[in-house]
């Protein structure tokens, strides 16, 4: 919201200053993880790979926070490949205000291709849900790569413990709302798959609010054609942006940081 002040400066000059309302973003940093990379291709259907539908949203989320003030960091910003534990540790190094971790959903069920798609938002828990299960296993599988027996045990307690878990489901709500607020102006059937707990490794270190977005099954022919178009890629990064917006607008209100 604009703003007009008048300040009357001696001998009756009178200066006319104009401005936004509401709080600065310079000072709140989002750290940005593309899901896989290098050789990790993570989910793969019609030729397309989600590590690079992944990085093109980033791209664009990356973009869109700017432009609201936010200063920004992607974990990679390139086809690379990092292992356990270097994503978040980049955030909590770094101080972010939130982490956001984004991947692209696929079942191995060829004969449900085409039922099954809608964007999912998840924050750390562990769940007896077998299908946020199967989602967190598949995703797990590529940074699990090189653990040992010490470090799974190490991260299993971690993810039984639950960092953040409050702060990340409010988060989780908000992004979640903000993305199918923004996609339904023009695609009115998207499917809202809801905000689900799960134990995503890829969230384990980060000792702040962290969530881990699934944009779209691309599984789906329908859903995986939209991903790949630069519109909906815009309109998935314009609701992320709305939804942290909100959160952090609300959480300065509660809690005054």
């Amino acid at each position: 919201m604009r703003y007009i002040k008048y300040v009357l400066i001696g001998f009756g000059v009178l200066f006319l200053i104009t401005g936004c309302g509401g709080p600065s973003r310079s000072d709140a940093l989002i750290v940005i993880d593309a899901g896989h990379g290098g050789h990790d291709c993570g989910a793969l259907c019609g030729g397309k790979q989600e590590k690079d539908l992944v990085l093109q949203i980033t791209k664009k989320l990356k973009k869109a926070f700017k432009s609201k003030g936010y200063k920004v960091y992607l974990t990679r910003g390139k086809d690379k490949f990092l292992k356990l534990g270097e994503r978040t540790r980049i955030a909590d190094k770094m101080d972010a205000k939130v982490f956001i971790s984004i991947h692209a959903n696929a079942i191995a069920d060829k004969g449900r291709f085409e039922a099954v798609q809608g964007v999912e938002t998840y924050f750390l828990q562990k769940t007896r849900d077998a299908r946020s299960q199967r989602v967190a296993t598949r995703e797990n599988a590529a940074v699990l790569q090189g653990a040992d027996a010490l470090s799974k045990d190490v991260i299993i307690d971690s993810v039984l413990n639950g960092p953040k878990i409050v702060e990340s489901n409010k988060l989780a709500i908000d992004v979640q709302n903000g993305i199918m607020k923004e996609v339904h102006k023009k695609y009115r059937d998207a499917r809202n798959g809801g905000v689900k707990p799960a134990p995503f490794y890829v969230l384990v270190g980060a000792s702040r609010p962290s969530i881990l977005v699934e944009v779209g099954y691309i599984t789906n022919t329908k859903e995986r054609e939209r991903l790949f178009s630069s519109d909906y890629q815009t309109r998935i990064a314009k609701g992320i942006v709305e939804g942290v917006s909100r959160y952090l607008d609300n959480r300065k209100r509660d809690l005054g940081v």
